[in-house]
Parts: structure tokens; C-alpha cells; sequence
């Protein structure tokens, strides 16, 4: 043994061959902490100093290679600011390059999922042998960042410059053949063939027969372009990536921007380029946002995590009442990710409905080469059509999706609780009525759950599961485990109107509606929040969702908070729903909708709801981005505050996910609780209390107020 540590050790195996492994002690993964990196520096040098090593093996002893660097340290790296975070990266490169610099070949074994920091390990190597079962990439511009620790020197010097900007911009996780395909990896094996593999590809090194001097001499060199191949490399390059980034996401800019200006450079220099360049994105408030929301998705996955393990039963056979698109939905999740499901619904067309919805679905799948046909037919032999309660025996939960009505909601539990055994399960997917209310009458209302889809289901990754006030630990660990299971990702919220996304996204609507009360025109609205960063603005997102939908949902969550979210006006979508301009499903709603080239609804403006909207809107007035983006966003965020006083939810990641996964919040700004945190508490406090006048959704509560006095953040 020539060395051993907490993360690293090296082996020698005879005839000069070292096998450098990393296996994290106490972890299920490896990833590249400061303290995993000062390991494996010891064992470089350690290496380094045994005259009679001739080439080393680098693998790994855990399922994956190295997932990356290890994020929960970036925090506090960035928020040293951009001097500290560029001479913190390039004392890594330092170690890197002592490892590169081996006076012998080395051969990366890539066993498993090698992301980040683990592919620039690897790409320190001169070879590189891949499992078919392993995946490579540089997921980094998901975090606001790129590939720091040489990862934007080495790939264009490895790949290509126009391959390696496609993985570092992308950020996509790249498999087997396509590492392959593009030279990132020099052979692709089976993983029980993989240490042969790499054992004889460094032995062949060692031989001469594989020239691993000149491979290292490439990545120690400037790029292989002229000026004029790289002129139109990297123009083009910047045109296509700024077109699909936009201006709310400057990492991939910035990444470019280093691997040209490093590209005429020697390693080092270019080393320095990008260290200088990394610092930049890292002192960017989106890479705050993104890799604050990288934690709280992890943290909301450990808390479903939890609950799933409070021993709730095993969900078996599900079943779900009421076909149609939702139904459907929920029936075609089950499907797809295992578990079968009975669809029940009292009209055979609804069945119908419900089955091609399902069908469309795994055609699509089929169509884009992700199933076969034989895989198709088998998921939908999982879900059985029926009309009545004939199998219902057999089910451990029934997820309930008929209309939005309470009176009919509590018909159908009160019959079904009658026809299942007494440990069922009954969920309702209701998005706004109260799940304590709607499990008054039951006979064993601890079975009693909501389980909040969001449509379109298969898309949409977001499950609210809901805790009436008497719901059970159980039913609910087993709804969660279920919501899991059909690959989705879970968030327990105690019970009000609305729960967590609905409560907060209606104060949203309110606002908007008030901006037209007072003169602005909806198109302009929809611009200012979709340049804030939404993906559609609220006019276009209420003709998605549904005008009809919209108005019934805003009167229950009216009845609710009564003090602030009834209205004393009559609002625009009112009007249009009684001219039965329901959005996108008549064709018409704020705007009209033609079908384009692929059948896809177009949105086009429509003159003529602005005739139909003249008697409830004020004369035309035009009101700065910055006031419509303050005048929508701040009773959402006052909603947040309120959901986490009144403990709806558990804390402010599982708050900001919700948003995130329910309803589109701009990723880069992490979240409602992190956007107040990076401009302040006393800032948006003083920003709401500028809008008083529009009544109480724009009060800051009290947990906001408290905070800007402290000048406390929700996230440290």
C-alpha cells in the first residue's frame, strides 16, 4: 500500500501498476470535497515519490465514479467573493495538474456517473474506458456556473471546441456511445469487463503502443484552430447559445467567453483564464439562486424521503375515479412507473377519453425512440376501464379526480368508503377545497388525504400531498411513497384553501387583475413578468389553465381568506368567462388561439376582448415593468410568509420548490423566499408598504416585518 486515506488510497499491483481508488469513507457517493481533494494530493505525492511506479488505474469503490464537487461547500467559496473563489479554483488546478504532470501514463476506469468535477478528474488522465452503464457530463451551468477545475481547458482540447461548448453549455448528461461517438472517453466496455479493459489499455501505454505523451502534450497545448476557424467557432457558437440561455442565465456566456480566450494559451495560462472567468459566474446572483434551489431539492427529497420510511403501507393496486385528461394522467403515471390502476368513471366516453389520454402519451414515447411498442401495450394492460365498483376490493388507494365540486366530491367518498376495504386509502386530487371539510361524513377520515397533480401530469413533477386535520402519519407516508413511485416529487403540506401553491398563486391573480382595474393593458403585463422571468405571463397562463377553472378556484379561495382575497370589483376574466371565452380549450380567452404547423395552439392577440373588458378597466394607462412586477409578485410573496406563520408548510426550501415545480417560478431566482432574501427583507417590506393603499395582500405579515428589523434571511 503506498497510501491510505479517508477518501483515496493507492495499491500497487505488481510490474509498476498503482491503482488509485476513491472510495469516500462514510458516504454512499464520491464526491470532491476540500477536504476528498487535500486526500487525493497526498496520494499523488505519494505516488510521485515510488521510483518504481510505471502507470496508474484511477477507479472508484462506490457504484458511481465521482458525482462532482461537492456542493454544500459552494456557499461559503462564493460568498468570499471573486478573488477568493478564483485562487481557491486554481489550488485545485494545482492539484489536478501535479496528477496530470505524472511522469507515467493513467487510465480513468469510469464505472458509474461521473459529473463535474469527477470528469475533470478523469480528463486529467491521458485515457479514459467507460462502462456501458456509466454517464458523463458537466452538469455545472444548472448551478449558474461552469466546469472550474479545468474543465473548459481540457474538453476543446480533448473533443473539439464546438463539442466541448455543446456539453458545457448544455449541461447534459451524456451516455456511453455518444462519450464515445465524440472522443471524450477512448473505449466503451461492459462494467464487468471494465478494470480488464483499463488494465490493458494502461499496460498498452506503458508498451509504447499507445502514445500517451502525445495525448498529454494536446491538452498541454493551445487549441488546433487558425484564426479564421476560430473567428467563426466561437461567433457562432455565441449567437446559438445566447439565443437559447438568455439574458437571465450568463453562464454559458461566460464559459464561452473563457474557452476563446484561454484557447490561445498554454494550460496554465489557460487555467488562470478560467479561474478568472468561473469567479465571475460564481459572484452572479442566479448561481446564488440555482444552487440554493440544488439544495432545497435536495432537502425536500430527504423530507419525502422521511416520510416514506414512517412505515406506511405498500401501495399495490391504485385506482382513480374520474377519467377524462386528468384521470388519465394520473392513471398513465401509475402505469408507466409500475403500479396498475383501475380508471372508474360513469360514462363509457369519459373511459374513452381517459384511455386515448394514457394512449397519446406512450405513443409519443414510442415515437421519440424512449419505449418500443411491446412496452407501450404492456403499460397499458396496467390500467383497467371500468364503470363500476366491481374490483374495488382489491385497491390500497383510490385517488379521486371528478369535478371541482364539494357537494359531489363528498357523494363519491361517501359511496366508495362503503365499498373498500377498511385500510384504503382515499385521496382527493382537489386543487383548492379543504381536505378536513371534505372529510367530514367519512367514517374513517385518517384514511383521508389530498393528493394535488398538476396538469399536465406526466410533465408536471410536483405532488402536494395534503394532511387533513385527521389524516394519519400513516396514509400519509403511504401517499408519499406512492407519489415517489410514480416519479414524482412529493411536498407534505398541512390543510387550508388552496394548500401551499394554490393559496400563494391567487394573491398573483389578484394583483394582476387589480393592474387591469387601474389601466394596464394585459399584454404588457404578460411581457413585464415574462421578461422577469416566468414562462408565460398570468393573462396567458390563465387561458392555459382555464378561465372557468380560474373563476370557480378564485371564489373558494374568496370564501377562505375573505379579508384579503375577495375582491371588491369585478375583475376581466368574470367578463370574458360569461362571454364563454374560456382560453385555450374554446379558442379564445384574453387571446385567441389558431392551430400552428403541429397542431399546437397559437396565442395571437385579439382585439376584441379589449371591447369586451372596456366596462370593468380603467382608461388605458401604461405602468413601468418594475411597478408590474412589484404589484404581482408582492402579494405572492406576502402568501409565502403567511403559508409558513401558519405552519401550511414546513420550511422555506419546501416552500420555494412548490413554486418551482408547481407553477413555473423562475428558476434563477431560486424561489419566493430566496428572491426576498437576495434583495432583502427591509427592501421588500419598504417595496409592499409602497402599494398599502391596494388593500391587505399587499400588508407585509409579521414574519417579513421581523425579518427586515433583524435583517434575517430565510436561508443563512
Amino acid at each position: 500500500m503506498l497510501y491510505s486515506g479517508p477518501a483515496f488510497s493507492a495499491t500497487a499491483l505488481g510490474d509498476g501498476l498503482v491503482e488509485l481508488k476513491f472510495d469516500l469513507a462514510g458516504e454512499s457517493v464520491n464526491k470532491l470535497s476540500q477536504a476528498a481533494l487535500r486526500d487525493f494530493d497526498a496520494a499523488t505525492q505519494a505516488i510521485a515519490k515510488d521510483a518504481s511506479v510505471k502507470g496508474v488505474i484511477v477507479t472508484s469503490g462506490k457504484s458511481v465514479f465521482i458525482v462532482g464537487a461537492d456542493v454544500t461547500e459552494f456557499g461559503a467559496m462564493f460568498a468570499a467573493g471573486e478573488e477568493a473563489v478564483a485562487k481557491g479554483v486554481l489550488e485545485v488546478n494545482q492539484l489536478l495538474c501535479r496528477f496530470e504532470d505524472l511522469p507515467f501514463p493513467k487510465v480513468a476506469a469510469i464505472n458509474g456517473v461521473c459529473l463535474g468535477g469527477g470528469l475533470e478528474l478523469a480528463l486529467a488522465c491521458d485515457f479514459r474506458v467507460m462502462s456501458t452503464a456509466a454517464s458523463v457530463g458537466f452538469p455545472e451551468v444548472k448551478l449558474g456556473i461552469f466546469p472550474g477545475f479545468g474543465g473548459s481547458v481540457r474538453m476543446p482540447r480533448v473533443i473539439g471546441v464546438d463539442n466541448a461548448i455543446e456539453w458545457i453549455c448544455t449541461g447534459a448528461d451524456k451516455k456511453a456511445d455518444a462519450a464515445l461517438k465524440d472522443g471524450a472517453v477512448d473505449a466503451v466496455v461492459a462494467p464487468e469487463a471494465l478494470r480488464d479493459a483499463a488494465l490493458a489499455m494502461l499496460k498498452e501505454a506503458i508498451s509504447g503502443r499507445l502514445d500517451w505523451k502525445a495525448r498529454r502534450a494536446e491538452k498541454l497545448a493551445p487549441v488546433k484552430l487558425n484564426p479564421m476557424e476560430s473567428m467563426m467557432a466561437f461567433t457562432s457558437a455565441m449567437g446559438f447559445v445566447a439565443g437559447k440561455a438568455g439574458p437571465n442565465y450568463p453562464a454559458p456566456m461566460l464559459a464561452i467567453r473563457s474557452i476563446q480566450e484561454s484557447s490561445t494559451k498554454g494550460r496554465d495560462d489557460a487555467i488562470a483564464v478560467e479561474a478568472k472567468y468561473f469567479a465571475k459566474a460564481a459572484a452572479t446572483p442566479q448561481a446564488n439562486a440555482l444552487i440554493g434551489l440544488f439544495m432545497a431539492d435536495q432537502a425536500v427529497k430527504k423530507a419525502a424521503g422521511a416520510w416514506a420510511k414512517k412505515g406506511g403501507k405498500e401501495i399495490k393496486q391504485a385506482a382513480v375515479l374520474g377519467a377524462g385528461i386528468m384521470g388519465g394522467g394520473i392513471a398513465y403515471q401509475s402505469a408507466v412507473k409500475g403500479t396498475p390502476i383501475i380508471m372508474k368513471d360513469i360514462r363509457s366516453e369519459a373511459l374513452d377519453l381517459g384511455m386515448n389520454e394514457a394512449g397519446k402519451l406512450l405513443a409519443k414515447q414510442v415515437e421519440k425512440g424512449r419505449s418500443t411498442p411491446e412496452k407501450m401495450s404492456q403499460t397499458l394492460s396496467r390500467i383497467r376501464p371500468t364503470l363500476n365498483y366491481g374490483d374495488f376490493k382489491e385497491v390500497d388507494i383510490i385517488i379521486e379526480a371528478v369535478v371541482e365540486n364539494p357537494k359531489v366530491k363528498k357523494a363519491v367518498f361517501a359511496e366508495v368508503e362503503g365499498l373498500v376495504r377498511e385500510d384504503t386509502i382515499i385521496a382527493s386530487n382537489t386543487s383548492t377545497i379543504s381536505i378536513s371539510f371534505l372529510a367530514e361524513g367519512l367514517k374513517r377520515p385518517q384514511n383521508f388525504v389530498g393528493m394535488h397533480f398538476f396538469n399536465p401530469v406526466n410533465m408536471m413533477p410536483l405532488v402536494e400531498v395534503i394532511r387533513g386535520k385527521q389524516s394519519s402519519d400513516a396514509a400519509v407516508a403511504a401517499t408519499v411513497a406512492l407519489a415517489l413511485k410514480m416519479g414524482k416529487t412529493p411536498i407534505v403540506v398541512n390543510d387550508c384553501p388552496g394548500f401551499m401553491v394554490n393559496r400563494v398563486l391567487f394573491p398573483y391573480f389578484a394583483g394582476f387583475h387589480m393592474l387591469l382595474r387601474d389601466g394596464a393593458d394585459f399584454m404588457a403585463v404578460d411581457k413585464a413578468m415574462e421578461r422577469f422571468g416566468w414562462p408565460m405571463g398570468p393573462a396567458y397562463l390563465m387561458d392555459v389553465v382555464g378561465m372557468d377553472t380560474a373563476v370557480h378556484a378564485a371564489a373558494v379561495m374568496a370564501e377562505g381568506f375573505p379579508d384579503r382575497m375577495q375582491p371588491d370589483f369585478k375583475g376581466t376574466t368574470e367578463v370574458l368567462v360569461e362571454h364563454k371565452r374560456l382560453g385555450q380549450k374554446s379558442g379564445k380567452g384574453y387571446y385567441a388561439y389558431v392551430p400552428d404547423k403541429k397542431g399546437k395552439p397559437k396565442k395571437t392577440p385579439d382585439p376584441e376582448t379589449y371591447e369586451l373588458i372596456k366596462g370593468v378597466v380603467a382608461a388605458r394607462k401604461e405602468f413601468a415593468p418594475e411597478e408590474i412586477v412589484a404589484r404581482c409578485m408582492v402579494p405572492l410573496v406576502n402568501e409565502v410568509a403567511r403559508c409558513l406563520e401558519d405552519k401550511i408548510v414546513a420550511s422555506p426550501a419546501e416552500a420555494d420548490m412548490s413554486l418551482i415545480y408547481g407553477i413555473g417560478f423562475p428558476p434563477f431566482r431560486g424561489g419566493a423566499c430566496r428572491y426576498v432574501d437576495q434583495m432583502g427583507a427591509a427592501t421588500f417590506v419598504e417595496m409592499a408598504d409602497k402599494y398599502a393603499s391596494l388593500g391587505k395582500l399587499y400588508d407585509a405579515p409579521k414574519l417579513l416585518r421581523e425579518m427586515a428589523k433583524s435583517g434575517k434571511k430565510f436561508f443563512g
